[in-house]
């Protein structure tokens, strides 16, 4: 009976470290390095120009539509 006892709470020791190393790994880092953030705010800008740029196309082609 007290071999079946350590084993179950080894294994549930051993599952319970696996379990949050695995957290660990799998979510990322709430804070990113500069060079990370930096690429997002370069993302963020190009993203933000193209929607001007297809706004500024849909436009113009809205008035040639009405010529």
């Amino acid at each position: 009976m007290g071999k079946v006892v350590v084993l179950i709470l080894g294994l549930a020791l051993v599952a319970f470290v696996a379990k949050t190393a695995l957290d660990r790994t799998a979510s990322p880092r709430a804070e990113h390095s500069a060079p990370r953030r930096q690429l997002d705010q370069v993302r963020d800008k190009a993203h933000d120009l193209e929607r001007q740029q297809q706004e500024a196309v849909d436009k113009a082609a809205a008035q040639a539509d009405t010529r």
